[in-house]
């Protein structure tokens, strides 16, 4: 007869799909009103011609009245300055301190071709779409997805790591990611069981310690979602829908970069304002995508975006990337206001 306590462990346990994708993956993993209506492909700064005199103008009044109508908890009057921070440290190179190498923020724009001989981008994607559905098993912060790709895309441009071990680098970092991010994150016994006992407690536990000793316990770095939080604000005015769903909607566009490879070489700041422009375009078909306010936000023109933006739309049309479906179904839901069905804007649907 099973104790008590086995039944409370039993009772925790995730009931849906993700025990069977596990098992699934590994082995897949083996094996504005009066302009121009703006075209995706024909991105110019012709919009910024506008945007840099309205700023002159303007004199950052406009930015500064967003800053001063912010919650007190994000730090309004130090904004500015955290996100000076913020910029700086995604592009940080590696540096010698103390007779130590601190690894730089930024992963390998082709470390599948440089480091690795036994993954690819798809077993890649395979894995962050399988960790997609893990973080909704177990309630997990979005901070928390986003960290953990950006922990296993570090990792894999230092170390050599057979495809046998992937999903196991996959659970390891989400361990990391959470710890750093959740109030309550999953226990090792969880992620033994997510992953059908494939790897043992052992296993994970070696693993998490060798990711920290790689990443030098530099686990702080700013990704897409950190940006995403002050751009959405900025992004959401002028748009004909509710808040919600431009938040929810740029969250989706957001979370599909990660599946794709090739958006790794692109800053975080830099796909977050892209998925801003997107969202825009998608939602609001009177006004243009780009205005002065985000021109002085972000610091990115519409040109900088362009090859970023046609990715992600591609994505969105699924005429790139693998066919993974955790970040679809995630925003199909009622709760996500179902804007992975949203039409695309440009005649495609989602």
């Amino acid at each position: 007869m099973a104790t008590a306590s086995e039944n409370n462990t039993n009772a925790t346990r995730p009931q849906r799909q993700a025990k069977k994708r596990a098992a699934a993956a590994i082995c897949e993993l083996l094996g504005n009103a009066k302009k121009k209506r703006v075209v995706l492909g024909d991105l110019t700064n012709v919009s910024n011609d506008v945007a840099v005199s309205e700023i002159q103008k303007r004199k950052k009044v406009k930015l500064k009245k967003i800053d001063e109508r912010s919650d007190p908890r994000l730090c309004g009057p130090y904004v500015s300055d955290i996100y000076e921070y913020l910029r700086a440290m995604e592009v940080l190179p590696g540096f010698l301190f103390l007779a130590q190498v601190v690894p730089s923020m930024r992963p390998l724009p082709d470390y599948v071709q440089r480091v690795q001989n036994d993954v690819d981008g798809n077993m890649r994607g395979v894995l962050v779409d399988w960790l997609v559905e893990v973080a909704e098993e177990y309630e997990l912060v979005s901070e928390t997805l986003y960290l953990c790709v950006a922990y296993i895309d570090r990792f894999l441009s230092l170390n050599v790591l057979c495809r046998q071990r992937l999903q196991l680098l996959g659970v390891a970092a989400m361990l990391i990611a959470s710890k750093y991010e959740d109030i309550k994150p999953p226990q090792v016994q969880d992620l033994c069981y997510i992953t059908d006992h494939t790897y043992s407690k052992e296993e994970i536990v070696n693993m998490e310690g060798d990711i920290l000793m790689a990443l030098k316990f530099e686990l702080g770095a700013p990704t897409v979602k950190t940006f995403l939080r002050r751009f959405c604000r900025v992004g959401q005015e002028g748009v004909d829908t509710s808040d919600l769903q431009f938040e929810f909607l740029s969250c989706y566009l957001a979370e599909l970069s990660l599946l794709d490879y090739y958006c790794v070489k692109f800053l975080p700041s830099l796909v977050a304002a892209s998925v801003i422009f997107l969202a825009r375009f998608m939602l609001s078909t009177k006004t243009h995508p780009w205005n002065s306010s985000l021109h002085q936000l972000t610091r990115y023109k519409p040109v900088d975006l362009k090859e970023c933006i046609l990715n992600i739309h591609d994505l969105y049309l699924r005429r790139r990337g693998p066919s993974l479906q955790a970040v679809r179904d995630k925003y199909k839901q009622h709760k996500s206001m179902l804007v992975a069905r949203y039409s695309s804007g440009v005649g495609g649907t989602g």
